[in-house]
C-alpha cells in the first residue's frame, strides 16, 4: 500500500458552529474517522500544522506547509493538504512555486461545508484527494475539488457557497474523479528533473484594482512600501490617462531601484494583451513591463514572491517570470 501524508490547516472542512459563526475546530485525525472507507486505499499518516479560517493563510504558513513536505518529502508516496477554501487557490499556486518538479502528488482540497454536517462536500472531497494521491501517474501540485483536477497555478475560486467552487482558468482541468475512477484529460509526462524546494519568499507584493478616476497618488505610496506591484488594469491592460503622467515619473524613479510593476487584467479569461491599444502598448515598449497574459491573479502573486527572493536583476526576473511551470503561462507574447 501507498503511504500518504495528510496535512492540516483548518479552514471550512474542520470547522464547528461555535455561536459565533462557523470556526476550525476539527483536528485531521479527527477529519478523517469521517471518511474510514480511505484507510483501505493507503496507509496514512496525519500531521497538524495549524487550525485556522483560511482567511488569516499567510506566507509564514506557505513557508511551514512546503517545509513540512520538503522534510518528509522521501518518506511518503503523496501529499494531501485539508485548507480553508477562500485562499486555497493562492496556497496551491505559492506551492506550485515553491516545490517544483515533484513526481510526488502534492494535492490541496477542503470544503464549502464542515465534514461534520450533513449533505457536506467535504467527504467526497477528501476521498477524491486521497485517492488521486494513491494513483501511480498522479504528480505536482494540484487542487481536488467537486471531482475536478485543477492544475496547481489555474485554479480559481468562481462560487461563494456552491460545491462547484473552483474552476480552472484559461487551462483545462487535468481530470476528472467519478465514482472512484479518474478519468485523465492531459497526458502523463512524468517529470524528468529532480524536485526543488524554494522556502524563502519576499511578500512585498501588493495588487492595485484600477478603477475609473483612481486617484494618482496612490502609485507613489506603493512604490514606497512594496518592491512589487501588480497592477489590475481593464480589458486587456492599459493605465488610464489621468494616472498616465505620474506613472512614467513613479517608473523613472522606482525601476532604477529595483522595483517591479507587472500588468494584469481585471478579466479572469482570456488573459492581457498590452500591445492591442493604444493606452497600453507605448507605456509597455517604454519600460519593458513584465505582462500576465494568460496567468491567473493568484499565480502572479505568489510567482513574483519566489522570483524576488531569487533575482535581483531586472532581465533575470523577467526571463524566469515567463518561463512556464506548472502549467502557469501559456500565452506570453514575449521574446525572451
Amino acid at each position: 500500500m501507498k503511504k500518504i501524508l495528510v496535512i492540516g490547516t483548518g479552514g471550512t472542512i474542520a470547522s464547528k458552529q461555535m455561536g459565533e459563526g462557523l470556526s476550525p475546530a476539527l483536528s485531521a485525525p479527527e477529519i478523517l474517522t469521517y471518511v474510514p472507507e480511505v484507510e483501505k486505499l493507503c496507509e496514512i499518516d496525519v500531521l497538524q500544522i495549524c487550525n485556522i479560517d483560511s482567511t488569516n493563510i499567510t506566507p509564514k504558513i506557505w513557508i511551514d506547509i512546503a517545509g513540512t513536505i520538503k522534510k518528509n518529502y522521501d518518506f511518503y508516496d503523496g501529499f494531501v493538504i485539508l485548507h480553508g477554501t477562500d485562499t486555497m487557490a493562492y496556497t496551491s499556486a505559492a506551492l506550485s512555486y515553491m516545490i517544483q518538479n515533484s513526481r510526488k502528488p502534492i494535492v490541496i482540497t477542503g470544503a464549502q461545508k464542515p465534514i461534520n454536517i450533513d449533505g457536506t462536500d467535504a467527504k467526497v472531497n477528501l476521498r477524491d484527494s486521497i485517492l488521486y494521491a494513491c494513483d501511480d501517474y498522479s504528480q505536482n501540485i494540484v487542487l481536488v475539488f467537486d471531482g475536478n483536477v485543477i492544475a496547481g497555478t489555474r485554479a480559481k475560486k468562481m462560487m461563494a457557497r456552491s460545491f462547484n467552487a473552483f474552476h480552472s482558468v484559461n487551462f483545462p482541468i487535468l481530470a476528472r474523479i467519478q465514482e472512484k475512477h479518474i478519468i485523465r484529460y492531459i497526458p502523463y509526462i512524468p517529470m524528468r528533473e529532480r524536485v526543488r524546494f524554494f522556502l524563502d519568499l519576499n511578500d512585498s507584493v501588493c495588487v492595485l484594482k484600477v478603477i475609473p478616476g483612481m486617484r494618482e497618488g496612490m502609485l507613489e505610496y506603493l512604490f514606497e512600501n512594496y518592491d512589487c506591484i501588480v497592477i489590475e488594469s481593464f480589458g486587456v491592460g492599459g493605465i488610464p490617462d489621468n494616472v498616465l503622467e505620474k506613472f512614467y515619473a513613479e517608473m523613472e524613479k522606482w525601476q532604477k531601484m529595483g522595483k517591479f510593476i507587472v500588468m494584469a487584467t481585471q478579466v479572469v479569461n482570456e488573459g492581457s494583451n498590452m500591445e492591442i491599444y493604444q493606452v497600453g502598448q507605448k507605456v509597455k515598449k517604454d519600460f519593458n513591463l513584465i505582462e500576465a497574459y494568460d496567468m491567473t491573479l493568484e499565480a502572479t502573486v505568489t510567482k513574483m514572491m519566489v522570483l524576488l527572493k531569487r533575482y535581483t536583476s531586472y532581465s533575470d526576473l523577467r526571463r524566469a517570470f515567463y518561463t512556464e511551470i506548472n502549467y502557469d503561462i501559456l500565452c506570453a507574447f514575449e521574446t525572451i
